[in-house]
């Protein structure tokens, strides 16, 4: 398993992370100083490029980390014996924990009215290149190939460019099959089960490494946000990203301890454990980058190996209360109220609906903007609402995928406290994770 904590010449890896987002916002603003509208200049361009090149990291390592670890966790499940009651909990939570974000995300877009409280110039509302809708996310079930890739052409600065990319929905549906599968087969597939378990190891460990760098890769990131959108974006949409940040706060301070509470969990214990994957989801932006990091923080907190093995891996790519319960949930009431479009009780319905169940389209990727254009193409909004927000995603993004890291976590926790399967363990300490 990955060690959630490094020391570099005796420094934690937390400080090093806080660290490296102090000094990118110090080299984003020396950056922008000495950018020009022509030239972005070669401190920007390294922020950019060092920026991009953590990311795409880290999405290398996606497909194959997922597919492992969801056959892996299938295939574990065969050695807990109420293996079905346990499924079923656990999405009866992912759905009670995203109904109860998402009504939090509805009562303050409606209280407060971001939306008429923009200064965005309104030549900023342009259609986003990528829109969800239920037909592709139905679609989007069915697998092209085994492996869920896909090849695509896009255009940058006048330059195609041919990649391939994948669709994490479908590396899910694969896994899970092909997990099945797996154990219906039984002895047979005992080698083949052994061949993945060592994929999973293998995978873990370079993303391992690619979390190391970390520090690194948040500098740059931070840094190129501060170069490209600086504060000017940020304090046109500030009562939009104040509300957003409100809700996550209240979902993560407020209802998930009580919640702990409810099922007689210590919530400091809860977080002493759940921090450092908390801290690297703020950073990262990647649910699925901080997978490592989530299932040992599980493990550390009494969740037994067997069930975190398919409860975490699983909530990585479909858990997510900030990036499509909260985040869509003002985000669409924003969208409404800034053209001036009345919302009835059945589109609030809808809201509800489509966070519940349609949380999956969000496939553990960085960013909300598929749970938001299919948010917005239900309810019939304009999708050019979503264009509004692209200029501080980045920056509302961290808050999200912290709060997606801190559920996945939470309900695993809560269902093996209420299945009598927590281990009942001693304080946690942050150098246990070292």
């Amino acid at each position: 398993m990955v060690r959630t904590q490094r020391r570099t010449l005796g420094i934690p890896f937390g400080a090093q992370v806080a660290s490296g987002m102090v000094i990118g916002v110090l080299l984003g603003l020396i950056a922008r100083e000495w950018a020009t509208p022509q030239t972005p200049g070669p401190l920007a361009e390294t922020l950019r490029i060092t920026g991009e090149s953590f990311v795409q990291l880290l999405k290398a390592l996606v497909a194959p980390l997922v597919l492992s670890a969801i056959v892996a966790s299938i295939a574990a499940l065969r050695s807990l014996a109420n293996a079905g009651r346990l499924v079923r909990a656990t999405l009866l939570w992912f759905a009670i924990t995203a109904l109860i974000a998402v009504v939090i995300g509805i009562v303050l877009g409606i209280v407060i009215e971001p939306g008429l409280h923009a200064d965005v110039d309104r030549a900023a509302a342009v259609r986003p290149d990528t829109a969800g809708s239920w037909v592709d996310f139905l679609r989007g079930l069915i697998p092209g190939n085994v492996f869920g890739l896909s090849a695509s052409t896009t255009i940058k600065d006048g330059i195609p460019r041919t990649g391939l990319s994948f669709n994490v929905l479908q590396v899910i549906v694969v896994a899970v099959a092909v997990g099945a599968a797996a154990v219906r087969v039984g002895d047979a597939a005992a080698a083949f089960l052994t061949f993945n378990a060592a994929v999973l190891a293998i995978f873990r460990r370079l993303l391992g490494w690619v979390v190391g760098l970390t520090p690194i890769g948040s500098a740059a990131l931070l840094g190129n946000a501060v170069v490209h959108y600086g504060w000017q974006s940020l304090s046109t949409l500030a009562v939009f990203a104040g509300t957003i940040y409100l809700g996550l706060a209240l979902v993560l301070f407020g209802v998930y301890p009580i919640l702990l509470a409810a099922n007689g969990i210590s919530p400091r214990r809860f977080f002493a454990g759940a921090w450092p994957a908390i801290q690297l989801g703020f950073v990262s932006r990647s649910s699925v980058a901080t997978l490592p990091v989530t299932e040992q923080a599980a493990e550390r907190l009494g969740i037994p190996s067997a069930y975190a093995a398919f409860a975490v891996p699983l909530a990585a790519t479909t858990k997510m209360d900030g990036c499509a319960a909260i985040y869509p949930a003002i985000a669409t009431i924003f969208v409404s109220q800034y053209f001036g479009i009345a919302l009835h009780p059945v589109d609030y319905l809808l809201i509800v609906f489509v966070s519940v169940i349609g949380s999956a389209a969000t496939a553990g990727l960085t960013g909300a903007l598929v749970m938001l254009t299919l948010t917005l193409s239900t309810l019939g909004l304009p999708l050019e609402g979503a264009g509004l927000l692209l200029a501080i995603d980045p920056i509302l993004d961290m808050g999200r995928t912290a709060v997606n890291v801190a559920g996945q976590i939470l309900v695993s926790m809560i269902v093996s406290r209420r299945e009598g399967l927590l281990t009942e363990i001693p304080t946690i300490r942050q150098s246990e994770f070292a």
